[in-house]
């Protein structure tokens, strides 16, 4: 199923700026990737600004132990949370996370604003990143993709507008069918549809989001996402 727009009219909206702006740059970048394993330089990159968990366990673990070296490690570490966020290995990653982002993320940009909404995007999205990182500590496959970041806004608009419809497309064979559903389905629909992330997926050598502990881990960011809309909508 295809979630195509929400039923919310009961507050004025917000141009989603910032909606604009996070499509475009994950976009820009995936056109990136795909020029850069034309090249055959993808696997590397990917390692080298994906989220690797050991490799910052690791190196985090050196600079405790009085290596003043890892520290720097560490902080390119702390960065590929950010830029990892905006990487994605398959053309069903890009796709699934950039239609849940349009879908529910206008209305919690019209709710917070500009600003705080951006704090939530990213916050969000690092937060997420390090309890995979906890998770799955050992994990030497790059984790990549705005997952954690679009799994809080669910979160955030199931808590605001649970029962709120949404407009969806369900493809049979040929035939697309328009039908309702309420916003809670797509919490649980929002994890199975990631079982086809792997559609059209990259050359990247080694692969990148393994079904693991660390990858799962990005429930967390449902719970991440009803308490920054809370916490926010105080400010």
């Amino acid at each position: 199923m295809i979630p195509i727009s929400d039923r919310i009219f009961f507050f004025k909206r917000r141009k989603p700026i910032i909606i604009y702006c996070l499509i475009g740059i994950n976009i820009g970048l995936f056109l990136w990737e795909l020029t850069l394993e034309l090249g055959g330089t993808l696997g590397n990159f990917v390692n080298s600004w994906g989220v690797v968990p050991a490799q910052i366990s690791a190196a985090f673990a050196n600079a405790l132990a009085g290596n003043p070296a890892a520290w720097i490690v560490v902080l390119k570490g702390l960065t590929s949370l950010l830029v990892g966020m905006f990487l994605h290995g398959s053309f069903s990653q890009i796709l699934g996370n950039l239609i849940f982002l349009w879908v529910f993320g206008k209305t919690i940009e019209s709710i917070l604003g500009y600003g705080r909404f951006l704090v939530f995007y990213l916050v969000s999205g690092i937060l997420t990143g390090f309890i995979q990182i906890l998770a799955e500590p050992s994990l030497t496959v790059p984790l990549i993709g705005a997952n954690g970041a679009i799994t809080a806004i669910l979160g955030a608009y199931v808590f605001k507008f649970a029962k709120a419809k949404i407009d969806t497309i369900l493809p049979l064979l040929i035939v697309f069918i328009p039908i309702q559903v309420p916003a809670y389905f797509y919490l649980f629909w929002w994890f199975v549809q990631q079982i086809s992330y792997g559609i059209g997926s990259l050359n990247i050598p080694g692969g990148v989001n393994p079904v693991s502990v660390g990858y799962l881990a990005q429930f967390s960011g449902l719970f991440i996402g009803v308490a920054f809309i809370k916490l926010l909508q105080r400010f």
